[in-house]
């Protein structure tokens, strides 16, 4: 049976061109087949043309025309955490599990950089590497008792004021029950993925990848009460946008998929049954990661390294 890798690249960046090619040409001479979404398959064609640069794109398949979704292997994802999380969406409904190499700035979901293409490469062939699974979240919205909007969301979800000029009045309620109403510019609900990007901005705690829960982290509410949540994985989370609040809503999930949210509007979060699959070639601390990604001062540390806390 043929192996199938897609491959997914953040085509504005010459760099994540240069390194797709760079990985296909590697997969082929293992006898791999390598597969790109249409578009990006262009763009990496009308790139290399225009550049001089050799790739044959007759070894590059299509998906959805040549493979399947459900016959991938492997996704390498050739960028940062916003290409993972756009390779995420492609392969959801197969959950194939994402390889990501790091040519962002901080690239947390990624397990290889730049420079380590090569060995990377090299452990797919062997299928030298682990995969984790990481929580999800469903979210739904609610119009008039109807639901009007369905997706999904791997780091947070948002409700946010639409105009800069206008407050959005929320009411928030955790597990059916009103937890509190204020003013805000609004409210993330995130996974413990998420804990590490826009709720970690706005002063939200950082949760390791093996805690399961769910986080509510308010935007600069005007408000007694509004600080950061940590609660159940299996809690239902729901903000309501009020039909006094000065201004209506939009809805984000990852930075990706959106929807209005007029006055009145009622947005329901709850785990996912279905994960996303990260591949990992080693096993190591979370905190390890920490310091790394955020090149955090710890000089002066005089403790001894004891036993391994599984980076997930």
């Amino acid at each position: 049976m043929s192996r199938n890798v897609l491959l997914v690249s953040h085509v504005r960046r010459e760099e994540a061109l240069q390194a797709t090619v760079e990985t296909a040409r590697l997969l082929h001479a293992q006898g791999i087949r390598t597969i790109m979404v249409d578009a990006e398959r262009d763009e990496l064609g009308q790139w290399s043309s225009s550049n001089a640069v050799e790739c044959r794109l007759s070894d590059i398949g299509v998906l959805g025309k040549d493979v399947s979704v459900h016959d991938l292997e492997l996704a390498i994802v050739l960028g940062g955490d916003g290409t993972i999380l756009k390779a995420a969406e492609v392969v959801r409904e197969a959950n194939t599990p994402l390889l990501g190499i790091n040519l962002g700035h901080v690239g947390f979901l990624a397990e290889s950089e730049r420079d380590g293409l090569t060995e990377a490469v090299a452990r797919v062939v062997t299928k030298d590497y682990s995969v984790k699974e990481r929580l999800t979240l469903d979210v739904t919205v609610e119009v008039e008792g109807k639901v009007v909007y369905s997706t999904w969301a791997l780091n947070e979800c948002t409700v946010e004021k639409s105009a800069a000029e206008k407050m959005l009045e929320v009411v928030v309620e955790i597990d059916e029950r009103p937890l509190s109403s204020f003013g805000a510019d609004g409210v993330i609900m995130s996974t413990p993925t998420g804990s590490t990007a826009y709720a970690f901005s706005a002063g939200g705690p950082v949760v390791w990848p093996g805690v399961e829960a769910l986080l509510l982290v308010p935007l600069s509410a005007h408000a007694l009460f509004a600080r950061p949540l940590v609660i159940s994985p299996n809690s239902l989370m729901a903000v309501e946008v009020l039909h006094s609040s000065s201004g209506n809503g939009v809805l984000w999930c990852d930075g990706r998929r959106t929807t209005a949210l007029p006055r009145g509007a009622r947005v329901e979060v709850r785990r996912s049954p279905d994960s996303v699959r990260l591949a990992r070639f080693r096993q190591g601390v979370f905190t390890d990661r920490l310091v790394a990604k955020f090149a955090l001062p710890v000089q002066g540390w005089r403790g001894t390294a004891r036993g391994t806390d599984e980076v997930l």
